[in-house]
């Protein structure tokens, strides 16, 4: 069962807001609507959020964004439609149960931090386990282990004023993970932050997602954000969700006109990974093969290189045609000498890291998981698809050479 379910969710302000279903159920504009005192904010809103999955809602000012986190915390009760958490009905909840599915359920991270600046780091990173009813060493330590994970191992008795912005977010974000719920919403957490606290702050939600399994709804208008933090994206306008999917599904495939230039200024090379361009290899060489089977395979597949594997698929390296071809005349039996290392990748490369390895490289990139050999990209194959790019930032980008030779 996913973690979050909207069911064709309205929710319109105003007197008699039910008033204004019928007439948007027909498609009637929201401007229309206004001139009746009735504010369309959300508009036959569904979508579906998997466990450990963030899940980004994208949207200009003004497109329901805001409006639609509130109801999935019970802040905003739906004009219609069915809003669920872990299964449960917050639209229709009591007053207790919100307090109970807030408590244990959900926790929110604020644009603003929304900390108590009378109280000290650690007292606000254990604040919401002060309202679980744990007792005071328990919240000490728990508040301490989440503070530790964002980074602030130390700073528990010091005072918010003394924190820069991006530390305050990051006593935000320990408050949340310290409640221990399965789901975290975050309202805009990182825009009121500089660019480059912004990234870091990115870089930390997505390395603590992946270590906890967090289950993040994640609420922006910023595309690029959307686009680097999103297993998948809900694009809002006007009210409405105009589409759901991956960043590489929105960028590929827009649903509409106004989708399409939303995205067309785009870095596709930031958005777009090693997996999204690899193809299988034409063919592999087993490591106990010997220069005969290569020169066999190479001549059937029209080859200057083949990627050499173990039965496991592990990559030992790679054989090119002119070295099976002088092995051959040599009489030699084996791939001793012949397994060259290969320039290797993490299938979740950014496609803007990998031109400089590609135009130095003099065979396939190799993409690789757990040694495994997934598949390869050919450098023509690299430039044809998305023109020339940069190369590697830095040295740790997931780019390396095999060092192990075959035997």
């Amino acid at each position: 069962m996913p973690v979050i379910q909207a069911e064709h969710v309205y929710k319109v302000f105003g007197k008699r807001p039910e008033r204004a279903l019928e007439p948007l159920r027909r498609g009637v504009s929201r401007d229309e609507l206004r001139s009746q005192d009735l504010v369309p904010a959300v508009i036959d809103a569904s979508f579906e959020v998997e466990a450990g999955e963030i899940f980004v809602v994208m949207g200009l000012s003004g497109s329901g964004k805001s409006t639609l986190i509130r109801m999935v915390n019970g802040l905003l009760v739906p004009t219609a439609g069915d809003m669920r958490v872990g299964g449960e009905d917050v639209a229709r909840a009591n007053a207790k149960e919100l307090r109970r599915i807030r408590r244990d359920r959900v926790s929110m991270v604020f644009q603003h931090f929304a900390l108590l600046p009378h109280r000290t780091v650690g007292e606000n990173a254990a604040y919401g386990l002060k309202l679980q009813g744990l007792n005071r060493s328990d919240r000490e330590q728990r508040a301490d282990e989440a503070l530790a994970m964002v980074g602030l191992e130390g700073w528990g008795g010091s005072m918010p004023d003394e924190l820069s912005g991006g530390m305050r977010q990051r006593v935000g974000l320990a408050r949340a993970l310290a409640t221990g719920t399965d789901v975290m919403l975050m309202d805009e957490a990182f825009s009121a932050l500089d660019p480059l606290i912004r990234r870091e702050m990115q870089d930390q939600l997505v390395e603590l997602q992946h270590r906890l399994g967090k289950t993040i709804l994640f609420i922006t208008h910023d595309l690029n954000e959307a686009m680097r933090l999103g297993d998948r994206i809900a694009m809002m306008r006007d009210g409405r969700v105009v589409q759901v999917g991956t960043a590489e599904q929105i960028l590929n495939n827009p649903a509409n006109d106004y989708v399409a230039q939303f995205v067309q200024d785009v870095d596709w090379t930031r958005v777009l990974t090693a997996a999204s361009v690899m193809e299988p290899p034409v063919a592999v060489l087993g490591s106990l093969q010997g220069p005969r089977a290569a020169h066999r395979l190479l001549r059937e597949h029209q080859t200057s290189a083949l990627m050499v594997v173990d039965r496991e698929r592990r990559l030992k390296g790679v054989v090119i045609e002119e070295d099976v071809v002088s092995a051959l005349a040599r009489g030699q039996e084996s791939l001793d000498g012949l397994v060259r290392p290969v320039v290797t990748v993490r299938p979740d490369v950014p496609v803007a890291d990998l031109f400089g390895a590609a135009a130095e490289s003099p065979t396939a990139l190799a993409v690789v998981e757990d040694e495994r050999l997934l598949g390869v990209i050919p450098r023509v194959t690299l430039l044809s698809a998305l023109g020339s790019a940069g190369g590697p930032e830095s040295a740790d980008n997931g780019i390396s050479t095999t060092e192990e030779v075959a035997r």
